[in-house]
């Protein structure tokens, strides 16, 4: 067992892809793959979604999109991000599709015109007449997971301002509102967390069907019992009252296991046990109730073990569990399934 494995579930992303195109009732699914496909691999998830039915893929910057269209060659490749002036030349030479937020449109290149209805940080303020260029119009939702009534009136503001470009794509819906929010879907959505199979509320992914695509597993390494008064990990947070068994467990925040983790559960041999005491860079204790042997499998993702519930206990957002793992070598192994 390696120290830290990440195992990829691509028939996942494809059955997340078909689920989520099933709610879109004839939308287009652009997937959104930024930041490595959230952790997840943007080479290996990016194909997979387009053979599922995305078809687009929406990335954050230009190099993120150079680096990965020797994958997709064909494919629609859309920077959501900012563009500087000397990345245009290598994006119209590598096919992408550019997001303008501001008086600077770029030429020679397909751009989507970005509105701020509300997230208060890039787009215009105004829409201005659409060049030849321009083959969509969006805004970005800030609120579509915590506020339905502010969502709704960011939709309001944008079909009210792009009313007479119906014939561009308009595209506004993340996961969150393409899950919950039936009018926003419009002509394409941007879902990225929901294609992983991580719930874009932050709840549970199987009350939309959603699969989580991602494992992760570890083992034990070392097993201590530990007597009363004798304590685990940096700053002695956790200091046993009666015998305790502990498994330590060779992952830790450098891994992408936070520190704010502490309480959060995990399996050992499928049971769930909490982790105590600090999360150190590179190990990490497990309360037990009875000795184990060195090499149990320990599973921090999967078999119901969730992101989102990391995140609970962590108070951040699943978005931030998984693009902070740390899922290839020197650190960890990668294993990517297809069936």
């Amino acid at each position: 067992m390696t120290r830290s494995l990440f195992t990829l579930d691509l028939a996942a992303i494809r059955r997340n892809v078909r689920t989520l195109l099933a709610a879109l009732d004839g939308a287009e699914l652009w997937a959104v793959v930024k930041a490595d496909a959230y952790g997840h691999g943007a080479a290996d998830v990016a194909p997979a979604a387009l053979e599922a039915g995305a078809t687009a893929l929406c990335v954050a910057t230009v190099p993120e999109a150079l680096a990965l269209r020797p994958a997709v060659p064909a494919a629609r490749l859309i920077v959501l991000g900012p563009t500087a002036p000397d990345e245009v030349a290598g994006a119209r030479d590598a096919r992408l599709e550019l997001v303008a937020a501001a008086a600077d449109v770029p030429e020679g290149v397909p751009v989507h015109l970005k509105l701020d209805t509300g997230m208060g940080r890039w787009g215009l303020g105004e829409l201005a007449a659409p060049g030849r260029d321009v083959v969509g119009l969006m805004t970005h939702f800030s609120s579509a997971d915590v506020d339905p009534a502010f969502t709704a009136g960011q939709l309001e503001r944008f079909l009210r301002a792009t009313a007479s470009h119906a014939h561009l794509t308009r595209h506004v819906a993340n996961s969150a509102a393409a899950l919950t929010l039936p009018e926003a879907r419009l002509d394409a959505a941007r879902c990225g967390i929901a294609l992983y199979g991580i719930d874009p509320l932050g709840v549970d992914p199987a009350r939309w069907r959603l699969e989580p695509a991602l494992r992760w597993e570890s083992e034990v390494a070392l097993v201590k019992l530990l007597e009363p008064g004798q304590s685990t990990g940096y700053g002695r947070r956790y200091v046993a009252r009666a015998p305790t068994w502990i498994a330590i467990v060779p992952v830790g925040y450098a891994d992408g296991l936070r520190r704010d983790t502490t309480g959060s559960e995990v399996l050992v041999e499928g049971a769930r046990r909490r982790i105590v005491g600090t999360v150190s860079m590179d190990a990490v204790a497990v309360e037990l109730p009875g000795p184990v042997e060195p090499g149990a499998r320990v599973t921090l993702l999967g078999d119901g073990v969730t992101a989102e519930a990391h995140a609970r206990v962590a108070d951040t957002i699943p978005y931030e569990i998984v693009c902070g793992l740390t899922t290839g070598p020197p650190r960890a192994r990668r294993v990517v399934r297809d069936d």
